[in-house]
C-alpha cells in the first residue's frame, strides 16, 4: 500500500461525489422554475439508492470474478471478502478504496439521464427505472469494460481483438462508454418514448437560473479532476497526465462552442460557454489517460462543433425532446471521445494500450474502439427498453396533462422553489 496514493483516492473520491449535487445544479438551472426542484431531487435521490445498491451487490456484479465476459459474481455481496488493507488488484490502495473510488461512478452515471426526461416523467416510474437500469446496463457495462469484461484488455490466455482469445481489448480510461455513451444513449431512448413536452412546439424554452448553470459546470470542472485523473488509481504520472489532458481540453471545447456562439448569433453566451466545457470534459473521459496533450486540444477544439449541431440535428430534424440535451453533450460527445482515443492513443503513454491509435499507423485500437461503442450501444437500447418494459407494468411513465403544466415541484413533491409563483404561466 502507499500511503500518498491513498490520500489522492481519497481526495479524488470525494470531487467525483462533488459532481452529482454540481450537477443538480447544472440541470436546476436549465429547466423552467416550475420543474427546478424536480429536477435536482432526481438526481440527488440516486445518489443515496446508488450507494446502497453498490454496497449490496453492484460492486460484486462490477468487479467479481468474470461470469461469460458480461457480469461479475457474487464475491462481494454486502461487501464481504473487500479488504481495507489490502489489494487483490495489485494497486496501491486497497480493495475498499477502490471499490469507493468506482462508487461514485455508480451515482454520477444513472444522474446524467435525468436531463433527458425533466418536466414530464413520473417519479414513482423514474425510481424504479434507475434502479432496474443499474443492475442491466451500468453494473454489466462496467465489468464488461473495468472488470475483467470481454470489452477491456486482454488477461492471460487471450490474444485480443484478432487473436484467439475473446478480449476486445478496447480502452476507456475514465468511462466514454461506461458513463457518457451509456447514459447519453438511455436519455435518448427514454425522450423518444416520454415524447416532447407538451408545449415544445409552441414556445421557447429558457434556462431559468443561468447562475446555477454556471455554479454547476464551474463545480462539474472541479469534481473531474478527481474523475480523470483518479481513474489512475495511483498518485502518479498517468494520473498527472490525465489533470493535464483533461484541463486543456475542457478549456479548449469552451473556446471554440463560445465561437461558435458568435458565429451563430453574434453574441457569446454563459450558458453555451458552460455547454462547452462540459462537452471538453465528456470527450476527453475516455482517453484522458492515453492521448498526447496536443490531441487533447484537438479533441477539445472538435467537440464543441460535433455537440452543437448534433443537439441541433436532435431538436430541430429528428423532432426528439432532450430535455437538456442529455443524448448530445453526454452520447455525442463520449462517442467522438471514444473515436479519438481509438485516434490519437499512444502505448507509450499508457501501457494498458496494445495498439497505437489510428493518427501513428496502426487501425486495431480503433477498429476496437468503434465496436467497443457499437456494442455500448446495444446495451444501453436493449437494457434501457427492458426497464421501460419491466416499470410500465406497475405505473405510468409520463405524469398527467394538469401535472405537467402545474409543474413537477407542486404535482410531484409538494413544494416550490419559487413560493410566490403559481406554476402555470412560466
Amino acid at each position: 500500500m502507499n500511503s500518498g496514493s491513498i490520500c489522492f483516492i481519497i481526495m479524488c473520491s470525494a470531487l467525483v461525489f462533488l459532481m452529482t449535487p454540481a450537477l443538480a445544479f447544472f440541470y436546476g438551472g436549465l429547466v423552467r422554475r416550475k420543474n427546478v426542484l424536480n429536477t435536482m431531487f432526481a438526481t440527488m435521490f440516486i445518489a443515496g439508492t446508488a450507494m446502497v445498491m453498490w454496497i449490496l451487490f453492484g460492486y460484486s456484479l462490477s468487479f467479481g470474478s468474470d461470469i461469460g465476459g458480461f457480469i461479475g459474481g457474487f464475491d462481494f455481496l454486502g461487501f464481504k471478502n473487500v479488504s481495507i488493507t489490502e489489494s487483490t488488484r495489485g494497486l496501491e490502495i486497497p480493495d475498499a478504496l477502490f471499490a469507493g473510488f468506482q462508487m461514485m461512478f455508480a451515482v454520477i452515471t444513472p444522474a446524467l439521464i435525468t436531463g433527458a426526461i425533466a418536466g414530464r416523467m413520473n417519479f414513482k416510474a423514474l425510481v424504479p427505472f434507475i434502479c432496474l437500469w443499474s443492475l442491466i446496463v451500468y453494473y454489466p457495462m462496467a465489468h464488461m469494460v473495468w472488470g475483467g469484461g470481454f470489452l477491456g484488455a486482454s488477461v492471460e490466455g487471450g490474444s485480443g481483438l484478432f487473436g484467439s482469445g475473446f478480449y476486445l481489448d478496447s480502452v476507456d480510461f475514465a468511462g466514454g462508454n461506461v458513463v457518457h455513451i451509456s447514459s447519453g444513449i438511455t436519455g435518448l431512448v427514454l425522450a423518444i418514448i416520454l415524447g416532447k413536452r407538451r408545449e415544445y412546439d409552441r414556445c421557447a424554452y429558457k434556462p431559468h437560473n443561468i447562475p446555477f448553470v454556471l455554479l454547476g459546470a464551474a463545480l462539474l470542472w472541479f469534481g473531474w479532476i478527481g474523475f480523470n485523473a483518479g481513474s489512475a488509481l495511483a498518485a502518479n504520472g498517468t494520473a498527472v497526465h490525465a489533470f493535464m489532458t483533461s484541463a486543456v481540453s475542457s478549456a479548449a471545447a469552451l473556446v471554440s462552442w463560445m465561437v461558435i456562439d458568435i458565429i451563430k448569433t453574434g453574441k457569446p453566451t454563459l450558458v453555451g460557454c458552460s455547454t462547452g466545457l462540459v462537452v471538453g470534459l465528456v470527450a476527453i473521459t475516455p482517453g484522458a489517460g492515453f492521448v498526447p496533450m496536443w490531441s487533447a486540444i484537438i479533441i477539445g477544439l472538435l467537440v464543441s462543433p460535433i455537440c452543437y449541431f448534433g443537439v441541433h440535428l436532435v431538436k430541430k430534424v429528428l423532432k426528439i425532446d432532450d430535455a437538456l440535451d442529455a443524448f448530445g453533450c453526454h452520447g455525442i460527445g463520449g462517442i467522438w471521445g471514444g473515436i479519438a482515443t481509438g485516434i490519437f492513443t499512444q502505448k507509450s503513454i499508457n501501457p494498458v494500450a496494445r495498439w497505437d491509435g489510428l493518427i501513428f499507423g496502426d487501425y486495431h485500437l480503433f477498429v476496437a474502439q468503434i465496436v467497443g461503442i457499437i456494442i455500448t450501444i446495444a446495451v444501453a437500447v436493449v437494457g434501457t427498453l427492458i426497464c421501460v418494459a419491466i416499470v410500465r407494468v406497475f405505473t405510468p411513465l409520463r405524469v398527467s396533462v394538469r401535472e405537467e403544466q402545474v409543474g413537477l415541484d407542486i404535482s410531484e413533491h409538494g413544494e416550490s422553489a419559487y413560493p410566490s409563483f403559481n406554476g402555470l404561466d412560466q
